[in-house]
């Protein structure tokens, strides 16, 4: 099943453009979204996760507007056909 990403910041330089289309196996989870994103761009892996392979508390992939860690399987939540997701870095800002 086709999945559409949305990328945002420093993570859409990475992947070229805001919107990428990911074939993934029906029944497919976050964690497997995750994967594919990082083989289908290697440099984003240092962006997302740590060195367990583990996504960092920082980023958000948010699944129809809620973020994974408040999914109700966390990264094992299964996607489905149209979900809405959007994968954000962590962002800085402010006046110093």
């Amino acid at each position: 099943m086709p999945m559409n990403v949305n990328f945002y910041a420093t993570l859409r330089p990475i992947a070229g453009q805001k919107t990428v289309e990911f074939p993934l196996e029906p029944g497919s989870s976050v964690r497997e979204l995750v994967a594919a994103i990082v083989e289908r761009f290697p440099p984003m892996r240092k962006e997302l996760l740590d060195e367990n392979g583990e996504l960092y508390q920082h980023v958000h992939v948010f699944i129809n507007g809620r973020d994974s860690p408040y999914l109700s399987e966390k990264m094992e939540t299964l996607l489905n056909q149209g979900d809405k997701i959007d994968v954000f870095p962590a962002v800085g800002g402010g006046a110093s």
